[in-house]
């Protein structure tokens, strides 16, 4: 009888020994999560453009489940990324654009990392995650340093700028540019020392499970990486965006005609850019593409290679001339559609203990608000309760489970967003225009089926599926401005005025201990009165990039110096004045 109970026990020990990989209820596996800026489909896997080079993105999405219908909460950085963090819709948080600042419309709202915090993980993390700050307080460890709020480590960049992409004025991002630099990818920085703190990170054995966040920058713009990754790609051999129709506008309305053409791609194509964007595009998904292969190489020759999930995404994708467009902040599918892989180790996740199928491909509509309440799930944490997107473990055990959800993905203004479902597209303005697309046969909506008549049951369902509330959006504080360079007389007289692109507010706070009179200086460089700022006050006025606008004391009545307006709302606060 002893030995009958020894051997029982060794036989239960053998099934229940850590050796064997059975899942334990109460162990937590370690979580990987891998962002890229700015990534559309332009990888192997996604077939989005038959040059791209992509092997670790590949290599990933062959070894879990690549959701090939998956879709970011909104079109820009800030409203995505804050979306995929707090677990909110733009529509339930009210942020909807870059300007706004994430603390002041959610200044108690838990994040992701934190939540993990709080069920006895170790929060740890690189590079960009959220809207160029770190939130140090959700972090345990961050490089750089969390208390810095900047996540990006050194980075080279040209010493004379622009290289190749002449700016076209004030209303041009400073960034959009591209060329190849003579530097080695550690020489370069940025993303290479990322995933080379992360790829430590994952060298080390944790007492504790971690949620380790990688922010890989790249592609986001500039287009600058080591000349390497753009030999791949000759000038002359680069094909243009396989999504790109000349006359892709003239079945739109009125709301996506103003939303697709803008002055980037006119001003690309009129310089003869066009063909070397692209290739800095790809050069730059080439870079981001080999930092994941060493972050990818680091978890699999370490200890933590069978208790490690991966979640991969990217915040939005980009427009490289498709509807006549250059940059992100539509509703169509070159922003919406982004890349997302999911894997998950047999025996390590309590809430998917037969872990992922390797080579699963998934088409169900999904979004990235799912990723919070997919990783608790998995780690058998407590859910947070104000989560906005369902779980996507159903469809981790079975990619052709039923899914009766659809994605979306928000606009800057309340009320306008795009949503994806299985097989078709609808889009929404908030003035009430609308679009509709056939995906299966039509991947690149290059037929707008809104107004045909057989249509109307199809526009009526997806309508059904659409949100009917959403928050305002929450105006950023004057703290949160971006500050334009006051120019004083010293430095230079105030030039005429080269105004060029959309109005918008610039908020003027007269700081100088003394009333001014402000003046905007016309296109022939002559002063025209605004009225009047009293001390310690300030005033809204509606301007355009390019504008100048000259600051006279009243006490002296004469220019004191000037403020040129940049591309985006800002603050332009008027110095108080030097004791003679």
């Amino acid at each position: 009888m002893p030995r009958f109970f020894t051997i029982l026990l060794l036989f239960i020990g053998y099934f229940t020994s850590p050796a064997t990989g059975l899942c334990d209820e109460n162990s937590r596996p370690n979580i990987l999560f891998i962002a890229l800026d700015d990534l559309n489909d332009w990888i192997g896997c996604m077939g989005g453009h038959p040059q791209t080079i992509t092997p670790n993105l590949d290599r990933l999405a062959a070894s879990g489940v690549l959701f090939t219908n998956a879709h970011c909460p909104g079109a820009a950085c800030n409203p995505s990324r804050t979306a995929i963090m707090t677990g909110l819709s733009p529509a339930t948080s009210g942020l909807y654009e870059n300007g706004q600042r994430m603390r002041e419309i959610l200044p108690e709202t838990e994040l992701l990392p934190q939540h993990f915090r709080n069920h006895d993980y170790r929060a740890i993390g690189s590079g960009k995650m959220l809207h160029y700050f770190i939130d140090a307080r959700s972090w345990d460890k961050y490089y750089p340093e969390k208390e810095t709020e900047n996540p990006f480590p050194r980075t080279l960049y040209p010493d004379k700028r622009p290289v190749n992409l002449p700016r076209g004025g004030p209303w041009q991002y400073v960034e959009t540019d591209w060329a190849a630099l003579d530097a080695t990818d550690e020489e370069f920085g940025g993303d290479w020392l990322v995933s080379k703190w992360v790829g430590e990170q994952l060298a080390k054995e944790h007492e504790q499970p971690l949620f380790l966040a990688c922010g890989i920058y790249r592609p986001h713009e500039p287009w600058f990486v080591p000349k390497k990754y753009f030999e791949p790609f000759p000038l002359d051999e680069i094909q243009l965006p396989p999504g790109y129709q000349e006359n892709d506008l003239d079945d739109l309305p009125p709301s996506g005609k103003r939303r697709g053409p803008n002055r980037y791609f006119a001003h690309i194509r009129e310089h003869g850019q066009w063909k070397k964007g692209i290739q800095g595009y790809l050069a730059s998904i080439h870079f981001a593409d080999a930092m994941l292969g060493r972050v990818l190489d680091a978890l699999e020759s370490g200890p933590n290679k069978d208790n490690t999930i991966i979640v991969l995404w990217s915040d939005h994708g980009w427009h490289l001339g498709e509807k006549q467009h250059w940059q992100k902040f539509t509703a169509w599918r070159a922003v919406s559609r982004v890349p997302l892989m999911i894997r998950v180790p047999k025996n390590a996740a309590p809430g998917l203990p037969a872990g992922t199928t390797p080579g699963s491909i998934c088409d169900k509509p999904v979004d990235l608000l799912s990723l919070f309440p997919t990783l608790t799930e998995l780690a058998g944490i407590k859910s947070k309760p104000d989560n906005d997107g369902p779980s996507l473990v159903p469809l981790l055990k079975n990619p052709n489970a039923e899914w009766d959800h659809v994605a979306l993905t928000h606009l800057g203004e309340p009320g306008s967003y795009g949503l994806s479902a299985l097989q078709w597209r609808y889009i929404h303005y908030a003035n009430g225009d609308e679009e509709l697309y056939h995906i299966t046969e039509d991947p690149y909506e290059w037929t707008n089926l809104a107004s045909n008549a057989e249509n109307s049951a199809k526009l009526e369902q997806l309508r059904s599926w659409a949100p009917t509330k959403f928050s305002p959006r929450k105006e950023p504080s004057l703290e949160a401005l971006p500050g334009l360079p006051w120019i004083p007389l010293s430095q230079s007289k105030a030039p005429a005025s080269q105004p060029d692109g959309s109005p918008f507010p610039i908020t003027f706070v007269n700081k100088s201990g003394q009333p001014v009179e402000l003046f905007w200086m016309d296109q022939k460089g002559k002063p025209k009165s605004y009225g009047t700022i009293a001390a310690g006050t300030r005033k809204s006025q509606q301007t355009r990039p390019g504008a100048v606008w000259m600051i006279q004391p009243m006490k002296s009545g004469k220019e004191r110096g000037h403020f040129v307006v940049g591309d985006r709302k800002a603050k332009a606060v008027i110095p108080k004045t030097a004791k003679p």
